[in-house]
């Protein structure tokens, strides 16, 4: 059983072959990498590397012969992901790749974000290209909202454009283990899981669990989306993310962002890390 995974020196990547490691051979591990100089650290545990570059067709079916099962990690341009991706499962095609598992979005198909719409086009292309699958629907990370975690705890203010809308994020290392579990298991075929954490917060949930966690009082400030993204953008963050983080966030006012489903626990066999457990994490308490 070879099981291949692209996007393996992301960070989501990397965690999902940590998990693949706890419960299958090294050498049963196939990386895919555009840049083979950063994945010296596979080599070293054994597991083997191939070049592969979503830009460079020719690297493609080379690179999946032999492959049991491919993880198709979303690539990170956003904009670019449907080409990339349909030059991916055209190549699992050629090489005759019996079954693929794609991280899509939360609720891919109905989710208003404006990031939905590659994801939608992609769980098609994946659906007409006749191979076996499993669509993985990751909600957002917990560590979106952690990214400045220590800043927010040193100023006492999170600020953000969500109101009191509920979120169900969990984090990179529960959906990491989530599909390495379906990687290295059957009956997953055709299904498509919606992952969530086992409970939901608000951003002023965020707030109070940053302040019990750092000392510091904290409190969140709502503010009008425009004035949330004028202030990133201040920030120093690129435009692209700015635009990406206020749609989420005026979305979550509508719901996007919750989920009461509970595939995400039923996968890993236990409940979703906690919120307090990740802002810990976050500030490396």
């Amino acid at each position: 059983m070879k099981i291949a995974i692209t996007g393996a020196t992301g960070q989501l990547g990397q965690l999902v072959i940590q998990f693949l490691l706890k419960e299958t051979a090294a050498q049963n591990i196939v990386t895919l990498v555009r840049d083979e100089a950063k994945a010296v650290s596979f080599k070293q545990q054994g597991i083997e590397v191939r070049h592969f570059n979503y830009d460079a067709p020719e690297t493609l079916v080379p690179a999946l012969q032999g492959i049991d099962k491919l993880l198709l990690i979303s690539a990170n341009e956003i904009g670019r992901r449907t080409p990339q991706h349909k030059a991916v499962i055209d190549a699992a095609v050629a090489a005759n790749v019996p079954y693929i598992a794609y991280t899509s979005l939360l609720r891919a198909d109905t989710s208003p974000l404006g990031l939905s719409e590659e994801h939608r086009e992609t769980e098609s292309l994946i659906k007409a290209s006749g191979l076996n699958y499993t669509f993985l629907r990751n909600n957002w990370y917990v560590e979106n909202y952690l990214a400045a975690v220590a800043h927010v705890a040193e100023t006492g203010v999170l600020y953000g454009a969500a109101q009191n809308g509920r979120i169900s994020a969990a984090t990179r290392a529960d959906y990491a283990e989530a599909a390495a579990k379906v990687l290295n298991s059957i009956g997953h075929e055709q299904k498509t899981y919606e992952l969530a954490s086992s409970s939901s917060f608000t951003l002023a949930d965020l707030a109070e669990a940053i302040q019990s966690e750092s000392g510091n009082t904290v409190q969140y400030q709502n503010l009008a989306p425009e004035d949330y993204r004028q202030g990133l953008l201040q920030a120093g963050l690129p435009a692209g993310l700015v635009d990406v983080i206020v749609d989420a966030d005026v979305h979550t006012v509508k719901g996007a962002m919750y989920s009461d489903r509970q595939d995400l626990e039923q996968l890993l066999g236990h409940p979703s890390t906690s919120l307090q457990a990740a802002v810990k994490k976050a500030l490396n308490k």
